[in-house]
């Protein structure tokens, strides 16, 4: 039986979705360059995360129990950013001196942030690193932390994303969720599926996950799904 989110929920995560934008746009346009667009597909999907879902701390983002997350599709680091800005995990200040040359905020994530997981930016590699930390969390740590990762659709072109999947169905990694952005562009052309949301469904069906479809921008479709996904 689905959960049906509140109304107010919704629409504190619509806000914050839509903060992540403004923020975004106003540091790429602070620093001259950078992906803005990259984000604007993304923001629903980390305004859910980082204020619903995910179980993390400011104090220690990067503490042992804490939910992993990997921005596979580096190049929206800004969103990633400030989506870390308006938790409060650092000021709009700071934010803005994005991709400057003596500031920490570069224009891809790297580790030596206390809140990155893994440097990614060199496409297609993160979900091989989620599933790799999902493994670790399930078989090794025996933590209960879950392991999520966003991917772009034009990296899901390269076959390290479905090498991943295919390692992730073999072990049952079922702490492990892989996000699809599919906004239908890459860098300077269309994706080679572009809004073929049906092939996506069945080739990732066929690695052994359970696919849902949904509307990245419908708060409430997403929170669903998330739901869904946490039943094993």
């Amino acid at each position: 039986m689905s959960h049906k989110p509140s109304s107010e929920l919704v629409k504190y995560l619509e806000d914050k979705a839509n903060e992540i934008r403004t923020l975004s746009i106003e540091c790429t346009n602070a620093s001259k360059s950078g992906h803005p667009t990259s984000c604007m597909s993304a923001a629903e999907v980390l305004s859910i995360l980082f204020f619903n879902e995910m179980r993390y701390t400011n104090d220690e983002p990067r503490h042992p129990s804490s939910d992993r997350f990997i921005l596979s599709k580096g190049h929206a680091a800004p969103g990633l950013y400030s989506a870390w800005c308006a938790a409060g995990l650092f000021d709009k200040d700071q934010l803005m001196t994005l991709r400057k040359i003596d500031s920490d905020l570069e224009g891809h994530p790297t580790p030596r942030l206390n809140f990155i997981d893994a440097a990614t930016g060199s496409l297609g590699q993160g979900l091989s690193v989620a599933a790799g930390m999902a493994y670790v969390g399930k078989y090794l740590e025996k933590a209960s932390y879950r392991t999520y990762c966003l991917i772009g659709d034009g990296e899901s072109a390269e076959g390290s994303i479905w090498e991943a999947l295919s390692f992730a169905s073999y072990y049952k990694l079922d702490n492990l969720v892989a996000i699809f952005d599919i906004n239908r562009l890459g860098q300077s052309e269309a994706a080679p599926l572009q809004h073929d949301m049906d092939t996506y469904r069945k080739r990732v069906e066929a690695f052994g996950f359970h696919a849902m479809v949904v509307d990245g921008h419908s708060v409430e479709d997403i929170l669903k799904s998330l739901r869904r996904s946490q039943v094993r």
